[in-house]
């Protein structure tokens, strides 16, 4: 049975230092594939983005920097844990996002709730999703 939790969380999405403005992001997780989070965000002009990250690298970026590559997770100030900084990065392009530190830590608290952390492979799916996800990425390399 496929089971998700969402939320949606306002975000100061940051263009520079002098420009930002709030955005609605909205935060997916899934039974179905537990070790990831997923974040769409729709800027004006722009189809909407989705990114699938670790579900841990969000539990653990609410309390101290976290993430290499392309999603990095940091506490704004990691003794207060009011507000967390999201960078999503593509090579030059990146967007980054603050958001206060509460709900996520309440998003993070109803996905626990679904699937707590450490049980992920204990889904008896799990193991045929992911076989049919690699089989999916091996064709779709092997035609392109």
């Amino acid at each position: 049975m496929r089971e998700s939790v969402q939320a949606e969380v306002m975000m100061s999405f940051l263009v520079s230092e002098e420009l930002s403005f709030r955005i609605p992001v909205e935060l997916r997780y899934e039974s179905s594939d537990p070790y990831a989070v997923r974040l769409t965000f729709h800027l004006p002009g722009d189809a909407p983005v989705t990114w699938a990250f670790g579900r841990e690298l969000l539990i653990d970026g609410v309390g101290r920097p976290c993430g290499e590559g392309d999603v990095r997770v940091t506490p704004v100030d990691p003794d207060a844990l009011g507000e967390v900084l999201i960078r999503l990065q593509v090579g030059s392009d990146q967007a980054l996002f603050r958001s206060s530190t509460a709900p996520l830590v309440a998003f993070l608290d109803r996905t626990d709730k679904l699937v707590p952390l450490g049980q992920e492979g204990s889904l008896a799916d799990f193991d045929a999703h992911l076989d049919e996800a690699l089989d999916r990425i091996l064709a779709e390399q092997s035609a392109g």
